[in-house]
């Protein structure tokens, strides 16, 4: 059961079927013992089984001799921020952008250091087991405290200390927190500029009764963009679950790839930070590296995943970091992702430029790039392989195997890489041209599906 939920970069389940409190309750036990902490900080976010599954976890924490910190119900960006500012490790329990029936838990050393597969997952996973089999005979005598903190002011001033806040404009926004922990968040932060929200779905209600916290699917965007035009809004966000991932609405009420926001951010970064590192993954446009070279900076391609972009961000000292998933990472948040923050500097840039969000993103609509698109495969390996041998023969610029397999042409790219968790490959690719990109793409989706 266990080998079902623990996860590249976290555990995720089904909450009463994967991931039980007994659970949860081993797991806590397990994690004290991994890192042989004295305190761990613990978030959690809007799901009817979270503070079921929090509250257990703590009990483990304690009797494993640990104070468990109990920070309530926060983002996920909260939960980094408090353990980078308490300088402890850090559990956050949430399901991000998953359906209600799901729960889950991110970890953390201290100072938001990722924790995944390679770096202690494993372990907490094996000693979770060893625990599981002893049936909790061997149970420690309460020894640790449980002690609550709100952490919420100072994540306020922390977010905010990336703008200047006297240059924002008397700006409209639509936010649609998807019922998720954008409701609680956005109202404390956006509480102290002179800025006008309009709220969508601000409730906190984990089973998610107006559409998922997923805006990374289109279709969940719908509502927002016709807020943003009939409310002639400056723009719309729109953030997942756990309000760690935000999307863009222009004024136009048109989405906004993530790239494209990646780019902006990068060239407002360097502005600030001039000849600085920063990192994009390998699914991310051609104009994000283009646009961090153009403006002075060094780029650093990067595979996906959270835990990889700030191990290299720690590594090389990045300032800022960018994922085609509408992560977008600061080195002054501890290295860690924030939708907040990202939206307060495209504020900031809006508010100075005195300019549309359309319109400071033409610079960067230089290429066209598909939705991510995913396919069900029996043998994600073989068929990688099977697509290599494919285009090897039509002699490409650059093969590349960092994530699955990246290969350039002239005037179009294209990447697959396999899920980490799901019989899936997911293809990524952008041309010229929106022709090419449309007859790219149905070429390469037939090589994956024969």
């Amino acid at each position: 059961m266990l080998s079902a939920i623990f996860k590249a970069y976290d555990v995720r389940g089904i909450y009463g079927r994967d991931l039980t409190e007994e659970v949860a309750y081993n797991i806590g036990r397990a994690f004290v013992s991994f890192l042989e902490c004295k305190e761990v900080v613990v978030g959690y976010d809007m799901r009817v089984s979270s503070p079921k599954l929090s509250k257990a976890f703590m009990k483990g924490v304690n009797e494993a001799g640990a104070d468990a910190i109990d920070i309530g119900q926060v983002s996920t960006d909260g939960l980094y921020f408090a353990s980078g500012f308490l300088r402890k490790p850090g559990v956050m329990f949430t399901a991000s952008h998953n359906p209600k029936q799901y729960n889950g838990l991110k970890f953390c050393k201290a100072m938001a250091v990722p924790i995944n597969e390679n770096t202690g997952l494993q372990k907490i996973e094996t000693i979770t087991e060893k625990i599981q089999l002893k049936n909790n005979k061997n149970k420690i005598k309460k020894s640790g405290n449980l002690i609550k903190k709100n952490i919420l002011n100072d994540y306020v001033k922390h977010v905010l200390s990336f703008i200047d806040k006297n240059r924002i404009k008397k700006l409209k926004i639509a936010v649609d927190a998807g019922n998720g922990m954008a409701g609680k968040v956005v109202p404390l932060v956006y509480g102290k500029l002179p800025v006008k929200i309009i709220p969508l779905y601000f409730k906190l209600d984990g089973t998610f009764p107006n559409h998922l916290a997923d805006p990374s699917k289109y279709e969940n965007l719908k509502e927002l963009q016709q807020v943003v035009k009939k409310e002639k809004c400056d723009f719309g966000i729109a953030f997942d679950g756990d309000a760690d991932r935000i999307f863009f609405v222009d004024e136009n009420g048109e989405i906004v790839n993530s790239s494209l926001i990646s780019a902006l951010l990068a060239k407002s970064v360097l502005e600030k930070h001039p000849n600085e590192k920063i990192i994009y993954n390998l699914v991310n446009s051609k104009i994000v590296p283009e646009t961090i070279k153009k403006y002075g900076g060094k780029a650093h391609i990067e595979r996906v995943g959270h835990s990889f972009i700030k191990d290299t961000m720690k590594r090389i000292h990045a300032t800022f970091a960018c994922e085609h998933s509408a992560h977008y990472y600061f080195k002054h948040n501890f290295n860690a992702d924030s939708g907040i923050i990202a939206s307060l500097i495209v504020c900031e840039i809006i508010s100075k430029e005195n300019k549309k969000l359309s319109e400071l993103l033409k610079e960067f609509e230089v290429y066209f790039k598909i939705e991510e698109t995913n396919f069900k495969v029996e043998d994600k390996v073989k068929k990688i392989q099977e697509i290599k041998e494919h285009y090897k023969k039509k002699n490409p610029e650059k093969i590349m195997t960092m994530d699955g397999i990246s290969i350039y042409f002239d005037d179009w790219w294209f990447n697959v890489r396999p899920s980490n968790t799901e019989p899936l490959l997911r293809l990524n690719l952008e041309a010229d041209s929106k022709e090419l990109m449309e007859e790219k793409k149905e070429e390469v989706s037939k090589v994956i599906k024969d």
